[in-house]
């Protein structure tokens, strides 16, 4: 009598307890679909936040597009009054002055975070770190008037002039020296861009394993060469990155370009000439747009713009892909 009470209060106790461990594999695994949808839709939102901005600009654009067309593109025309617009000036424009701002602002970044990571004693290491950050935190209007009253004097005093006369036979430094113009809008865009640049080739280079530097260094390598062989080919896909990133942020920079470019929707050899952006002339006239085609066509040159950054981030994947892909094919 006792041993079959036993038996059943054993079997009801082991009833419940499968009971509770379904009960907490019921609860955890809800959990985790609560976890997984809620991350679903937050990483959906940027999708369709993306989607809905293209979306925005391609209808509002749409009076410009149907009357430019594609013409929109390599045209150099721009002229309110007549309602004739082209967008090839402020896209050689764009282009121009980042592509200035990466050939100054690459090799300082690399330079900068190599001496951040490699070089520096970590006392050192973190307050100029902290420094180079905060180059990102100053607002672009500062820049700008800094660029204005101090940067563009200094480069048309001594930098224009230094050009002009000994490489004067160049189309590119030929021209009337003045403080506004594309020079000016390249060497401040560099100068925003190399805090991101720096900050992400740091941290990429602090991740290389320390066994590589003392491999390299045990083989006999110099500290440059163990850095140009153990560490720049360790964070080369990093590095594309990070310029990308800078690449971008030079693309979509305003207030400080439109401050110093000079706004001049003229397509010119030289680099002392002024210029304009794409985000430059959007930020300059679009205020002053008094016809629906003047704002259709400032809404395609953003349509314009943001198509330029998603094809510089496929680019940038793909660069990203083919050099990991290399690496990973040459370590087998």
């Amino acid at each position: 009598m006792l041993s079959d009470l036993g038996t059943s209060v054993a079997e009801n106790v082991a009833v419940i307890q499968r009971e509770q461990r379904r009960i907490r594999v019921h609860v955890r695994l809800f959990g985790d679909r609560v976890f997984n949808l809620v991350t679903i839709a937050l990483g959906s939102t940027i999708l369709l936040l993306l989607a809905a901005l293209a979306v925005v600009l391609i209808v509002k654009s749409t009076p410009s597009i149907e009357k430019f067309g594609l013409s929109f593109l390599v045209t150099s025309d721009w002229d309110p009054v007549n309602d004739v617009y082209g967008a090839l000036p402020f896209i050689y424009g764009t282009v121009v002055s980042s592509a200035i701002a990466l050939l100054i602002a690459v090799p300082m970044s690399l330079g900068v975070a190599l001496c951040l990571s490699e070089m520096a004693p970590d006392w050192l290491s973190r307050r100029l770190g902290f420094l180079v950050d905060l180059l990102a935190a100053i607002p672009s209007v500062v820049y700008g008037l800094w660029a204005i009253f101090v940067l563009g004097p200094w480069l048309r005093d001594h930098v224009e002039s230094s050009l002009g006369t000994y490489l004067g036979f160049l189309p590119i430094f030929t021209g009337p020296h003045v403080s506004v113009g594309m020079l000016t809008a390249g060497v401040v865009l560099a100068i925003m861009v190399i805090p991101y640049i720096s900050s992400v080739c740091t941290d990429v280079f602090r991740l290389v394993p320390q066994t590589q530097r003392e491999a390299a260094f045990a083989l006999g390598a110099t500290r440059w060469e163990m850095v140009r062989m153990a560490v720049l080919p360790y964070g080369l896909t990093g590095v594309i990155g990070a310029i990308i990133l800078g690449l971008g942020r030079a693309l979509g920079e305003t207030i400080a370009v439109a401050m110093v470019i000079g706004n001049s929707p003229q397509i010119s050899k030289s680099l002392f000439a002024p210029a304009a952006t794409l985000a430059s002339v959007i930020a300059n006239e679009f205020a002053e747009a008094t016809s629906d085609m003047y704002v259709s066509a400032l809404i395609e040159l953003g349509l314009v713009l943001l198509g330029v950054g998603i094809v510089l981030n496929v680019i940038a994947r793909l660069l990203v892909a083919a050099v990991a892909q290399r690496r990973f094919g040459e370590e087998r």
